[in-house]
């Protein structure tokens, strides 16, 4: 894991996005190496790769679906 001021991370962003994407984590402190920790980068996960008709057969819509609602009012 990497440490960087908030100062160097501004200057180096590029290169410690380039570092996360190879999986390693960057944390982001105030005032050096040696500050408080304010921030981490992480990789992104990558979402799931959808499958059309993945749940197909789990639900069934019922035939009136669509039908119209009767209105209700209360006062």
């Amino acid at each position: 894991m990497v440490t960087v001021g908030v100062h160097e991370a501004k200057t180096r962003l590029s290169e410690l996005l380039r570092r996360v994407a190879t999986g390693e984590e960057v944390t982001i402190t105030s005032g050096g190496a040696a500050g408080e920790p304010l921030a981490r980068l992480v990789p992104a996960q990558r979402r799931p790769e959808r499958i059309f008709g993945r749940d197909r057969g789990l639900f069934e819509v019922p035939d009136d679906f669509n039908a119209a609602q009767p209105l209700e009012f209360s006062v």
